[in-house]
């Protein structure tokens, strides 16, 4: 429940600025800093949630949903131009346990390359002991003539004993100049391969949380640089082979590592066991001219590895990921990724900024639609830029929301809730308890703004009150007059009236505003009776002590009054204004000249429903340029007024 700034401005105007200056008011400033001190705090939460951290990665569980993003976006369309030749547990039942004889390692690359045609191939195996003779000889000549890339496994983390098995290649293929990873360990092949003419790096260094999301695209080790396995594949001339494609060299971080653009499934991918191609089952369409890639996803051999697409795959899937992205390059330029840091962090600022704007300006429930829309609308926003590469901050903008959910939400909510309390405190004072209790559960913004209400107003006043209290002591004036005032306002108050103001020995009241009420004439006449029976009772008490007697004069009278929040900027109340409002002023003094204390106009006697009434006579009304029938309740409270009160 909240109340428009113009209404809760004027409603609070003129209470005192000494109040206005104090804690207890929460000034504008005071509020003002609250909002601030909450936007730099969420701004804050983002900008550190979204620097990268080791690889360049961002904040763990930002990865893991932008994991979750790129499987969902992650296309199953077949991936023609890879293949996957795998050692699989299958191939293995068939052909034999692990490690095979090399000359059946050599039997499957050339039935690749000869029997199928494949473009070229790259074996994901490392040999670093030797084997049978003849098939090393066979598989090294391969390795220096026919299109094929031998593997090295570099490692990177810094270890008091560094490995190094095998023996690295002598024979590199040139690449562009490029910051290249440091490697500290190497797993090679034997020297028996010393001369492959091309070897591609399968060595990899995890995400802190285990996953592989980056490759090193080029490694230096021993003097050389070392391509990726899939870039070696795709670029290396070998002699006595096919020549390899032309692909821009991927643009990795400032760490070296290069993000993988992820845009196919596993299922994308042609998978054929080893055992089909050495028997020579395997459809020749599936492997003719086309990029070959041979590994292990055998369980028993243990190369699987965790990735984006899945909790454990084998690893010959990200070196197929890899190529097809470099290929993609290749045609299209699609492969390229990009840091949406920047952005991100202009999104959420600007958001930030509209938000903490509009809550103080908006219910609460539309604040909160607000901020819920912002975050769905970074999320679609995300959701686009990383299907077209971008490496988008996501949690960090959506923890940023929840930090304004958390604390600016609330916040507003209390002041909101802060100042309706405090607007129906100080209606309290003027409306009965039932009344109050409604607008508190329904609102009083509708109702208190202003508008054309049909109402009845009362309005009481003592007769001979200025002769009456020149006679009196101060102390004795004040409580007469409050005691006349409470037979007033109690009736008033006690049947849902509304308190307009009170005139110094008078008040004036009217029915049915702020909330509509459907027999407010007869109220406003209920309340009358109450008010003449009270102060019947105060005269009988004062003529007991000696006293004087006192008399009330009413007027009542029904029609349409202007209800609401009136007044300017320096000082505003809730009132009516109307010519009804006027026309049961002159009722009320004219009453001191007819034998009845109610007077009740001739809208308001049509209203009347639960009460009698009986017809003073025509009298001329001042103003009303005719005679108009007035009228009185029926019964005692019509009989002459009484005497010796005075005169005013």
């Amino acid at each position: 429940m909240s109340l428009p700034s113009r209404l809760r401005k004027r409603l609070f105007a003129g209470r005192g600025v000494a109040a206005s200056m104090s804690w207890g008011a929460i000034t504008v400033e005071r509020r003002r800093a609250v909002r601030v001190l909450i936007g730099v705090l969420a701004l804050g939460v983002a900008i550190l949630l979204s620097l990268p951290r080791e690889h360049g990665q961002l904040f763990v569980t930002d990865e893991l949903l932008r994991d979750a993003i790129l499987r969902a976006q992650a296309r199953s369309a077949p991936e023609t131009r890879i293949t996957i030749v795998d050692i699989d547990e299958a191939s293995l039942a068939a052909q034999g346990a692990w490690p095979w004889p090399r000359g059946r390692i050599a039997d499957l690359v050339e039935t690749l390359l000869s029997h199928y045609g494949a473009r070229g191939l790259a074996l994901d195996i490392l040999f670093p002991e030797p084997g049978d003779p003849v098939g090393d000889a066979r598989l090294a000549a391969l390795a220096t003539h026919a299109p094929l890339t031998m593997a090295v496994a570099l490692s990177y983390e810094y270890e008091a004993v560094q490995v190094h098995t095998g023996q690295l290649p002598a024979r590199i293929s040139p690449f562009a100049a490029q910051a290249a990873v440091a490697a500290r360990g190497f797993v090679g092949n034997h020297a028996g391969f010393a001369d492959a003419a091309c070897t591609g790096n399968i060595g990899f260094k995890p995400d802190k949380d285990g996953s592989l999301r980056r490759l090193p695209v080029l490694s230096h080790l021993g003097g050389t640089d070392f391509a990726h396995l899939s870039l070696a594949l795709l670029t290396c001339s070998v002699v006595g082979g096919a020549a390899g494609v032309s692909v821009p060299q991927p643009f990795p971080g400032r760490d070296g590592f290069w993000r993988i653009p992820i845009r196919r499934s596993a299922e994308a991918y042609t998978v054929i066991p080893a055992a089909a191609i050495l028997d020579r089952s395997a459809p020749l369409a599936l492997l003719q001219g086309r990029w070959v890639i041979v590994g292990a996803s055998a369980l028993s051999l243990g190369d699987r590895v965790t990735t984006p697409l899945s909790s454990s795959g084998p690893g010959l899937l990200v070196h197929a990921l890899a190529a097809s992205a470099l290929l993609d390059a290749s045609e299209d330029g699609a492969w390229r990724t990009w840091s949406g840091t920047s952005l991100a962090l202009a999104w959420v600022s600007a958001s930030l900024v509209f938000l903490l704007w509009i809550l103080p300006r908006v219910p609460v429930w539309v604040g909160t639609g607000l901020l819920l829309a912002s975050a769905a609308v970074w999320m679609s926003g995300a959701w686009l830029m990383t299907a077209h590469g971008g490496v988008v901050p996501i949690v960090p903008v959506l923890v940023a929301y929840l930090v304004v959910l958390l604390l600016a939400i609330p916040y507003e909510w209390w002041l909101s809730q802060r100042e309706s309390r405090g607007v129906l405190r100080m209606f309290s004072q003027y409306l009965s308890p039932a009344v109050v209790a409604e607008l508190m559960r329904i609102g009083p913004d509708e109702h208190l703004q202003p508008a054309l209400k049909e109402v009845t107003v009362l309005i009481a006043d003592m007769e001979g009150y200025t002769v009456l209290t020149s006679s009196l002591s101060l102390v004795e004036a004040v409580e007469l007059t409050q005691r006349f005032l409470g037979c007033l306002t109690r009736p008033i108050l006690d049947e849902g009236g509304t308190l307009d103001k009170y005139t110094g020995d008078g008040v004036v009241a009217f029915w049915g505003a702020p909330l509509p009420c459907a027999d407010h004439a007869d109220r406003a006449l209920e309340a009358a009776l109450q008010i003449l029976a009270l102060v019947d009772a105060t005269n009988q008490e004062r003529i007991a002590a000696g006293k004087r007697p006192v008399r009330v004069r009413i007027g009542i009278e029904s029609g349409l009054a202007l209800v609401g929040d009136l007044g300017t900027e320096f000082r505003s109340a809730y009132t009516a204004v109307g010519d009804c409002i006027n026309f049961a002023s002159k009722l009320q003094e004219m009453a001191r000249s007819l034998p009845v204390d109610i007077v009740v106009g001739p809208k308001a006697s049509k209203s009347v429903r639960t009460h009698a009434l009986t017809s003073i006579g025509m009298v001329e009304v001042r103003g009303a340029g005719q005679a108009l029938e007035l009228f009185a309740p029926a019964g005692p409270a019509a009989a002459p007024r009484r005497a010796d009160t005075g005169s005013a």
